[in-house]
C-alpha cells in the first residue's frame, strides 16, 4: 500500500492546558483534605492551581486556565452538576491516578490536558461535549486504561479533534483509546481525532440512535491486537485513515483507509 504525504495539525501538549506564562493562584484543599469543592452556582475558576481533586457541586461553573493535580468530577449524592472547563491541566506527574481524569455528565472540555490517569474522559450521563484536548495515559496494576470510558453513559456525546495517546501505557493493562460501549449511549459522535495504542483502538458498540465515526486518524500499528472492534453495521463510518506522525503528534503521511471491518 503506498504512502501518501499529507499534512496534519493536531492537539498536542504545546496546544493544551495551561497557556505558556500563565500565573497560578493555589487554593487551599476544602474538602476531606484532598479535594477542592466549588458549591456556589456560576462560579468561574480563572488561574487557580488545585493541589489535588475538583468536586463540582454547583451548577454552571466555569474553569479556564487553571490547573488541577488530581481529578475533576461533578457527581456528588448522585446528582451532576454541569460545568465547562477549558485552557487547563489535570493530572499529577510525579504518579499514576487510579481515577478518571475527567467526568462524569454534562459538561464541555475544549483544550484540556489530561496527564498522570490511567482513564481519561469518564462519560457517566448525558451531555457530553470534547473537543481540541490531549490525553496521555499512564496505567496502574490491573487498570484496563481508556482513553474516553462510556458508563451508564445517555444521550448526546460528541469526541471531536483530540489526541489520545496510550502508547506509554503498561500493554497489559489497557483497554482502549476509544471505549465507547455501554449500551447505555445513545447518539455519538466521534470525529476528526488523532488516536494512537491500546488493545483494538477504536471500539465503539451497542449505541442507540446514530453512531458517526469520520475522518480520525489512527496512527500506524499502535495497536495490540487490531485497529478496530466496532458494529460496523450500525456506524456512519466514513473517511478514518491509519497514518504515521511526528514527535509534536502531526500527521506526516498516510498509509491508507481504516475500514470498519473484522479484523
Amino acid at each position: 500500500m503506498p504512502v501518501v504525504t499529507v499534512a496534519g495539525d493536531y492537539p498536542s501538549p504545546a496546544t493544551t492546558g495551561v497557556p505558556a506564562g500563565t500565573k497560578l493562584n493555589r487554593l487551599g484543599l476544602n474538602f476531606d483534605g484532598t479535594t477542592y469543592r466549588v458549591t456556589a452556582h456560576n462560579t468561574v475558576l480563572d488561574r487557580v492551581h488545585i493541589p489535588g481533586d475538583l468536586l463540582i457541586t454547583a451548577d454552571n461553573v466555569r474553569v479556564t486556565r487553571s490547573q488541577i493535580d488530581g481529578m475533576v468530577y461533578n457527581e456528588y449524592s448522585r446528582k451532576f452538576y454541569p460545568f465547562t472547563i477549558s485552557d487547563s491541566t489535570i493530572g499529577p506527574t510525579s504518579y499514576c491516578h487510579g481515577q478518571p481524569a475527567l467526568g462524569f455528565s454534562d459538561y464541555t472540555a475544549t483544550r484540556v490536558l489530561l496527564r498522570g490517569h490511567s482513564d481519561g474522559f469518564r462519560a457517566s450521563g448525558p451531555n457530553i461535549n470534547i473537543q481540541d484536548s490531549y490525553v496521555h495515559l499512564c496505567t496502574n496494576p490491573g487498570a484496563h486504561s481508556d482513553g474516553i470510558q462510556t458508563y451508564l453513559t445517555g444521550k448526546g456525546l460528541t469526541l471531536n479533534h483530540t489526541t489520545i495517546d496510550q502508547r506509554d501505557a503498561n500493554p497489559a493493562d489497557v483497554t482502549a483509546p476509544v471505549f465507547i460501549v455501554d449500551s447505555q449511549a445513545e447518539d455519538v459522535v466521534v470525529t476528526n481525532n488523532l488516536i494512537m495504542g491500546g488493545t483494538y483502538s477504536i471500539q465503539v458498540r451497542n449505541v442507540k440512535g446514530t453512531a458517526i465515526v469520520q475522518h480520525n486518524r489512527l496512527v500506524n500499528q499502535s495497536w495490540i491486537y487490531a485497529p478496530v472492534d466496532s458494529d460496523c453495521a450500525t456506524i456512519n463510518w466514513s473517511g478514518n485513515t491509519i497514518v504515521t506522525i511526528d514527535a509534536n503528534y502531526q500527521v506526516v503521511s498516510t498509509v491508507g483507509p481504516l475500514p470498519c471491518k473484522d479484523w
